[in-house]
């Protein structure tokens, strides 16, 4: 009787690890986008977390939120406001990578 569970949650394992497979290999136009878009948003994220403002406002989602519309109030007042970001952000891409090529 444990011999036919053990069997049948190796089977369960397999077909679950090979419908895995098909999703990460499906080409549907659609599952193609939603990936695509999946990665973007993790990408931002992933710049949120390394800007410090996780920390800094203590993951509350409510306080990231408030700071992120205005910043978008801010942009769109003053339209130099994105030139200026985009500088300071592609400056600090631009230091972290130079720091991980020279650390071995």
């Amino acid at each position: 009787m444990q011999a036919m569970a053990r069997t049948q949650a190796k089977l369960q394992q397999a077909v679950r690890r090979a419908e895995a497979g098909q999703r990460r290999t499906d080409t549907r136009e659609w599952v193609v986008q939603r990936r695509e878009r999946t990665r973007h948003l993790i990408e931002l994220g992933g710049l949120v977390q390394k800007a410090g403002l996780v920390d800094l406002a203590d993951d509350d989602r409510a306080t990231l939120y408030g700071a992120m519309l205005e910043l978008a109030t801010k942009a769109r007042e003053d339209g130099d406001m994105l030139a200026l970001w985009k500088r300071r952000g592609k400056r600090a891409f631009d230091a972290e990578l130079e720091a991980q090529e020279t650390t071995p």
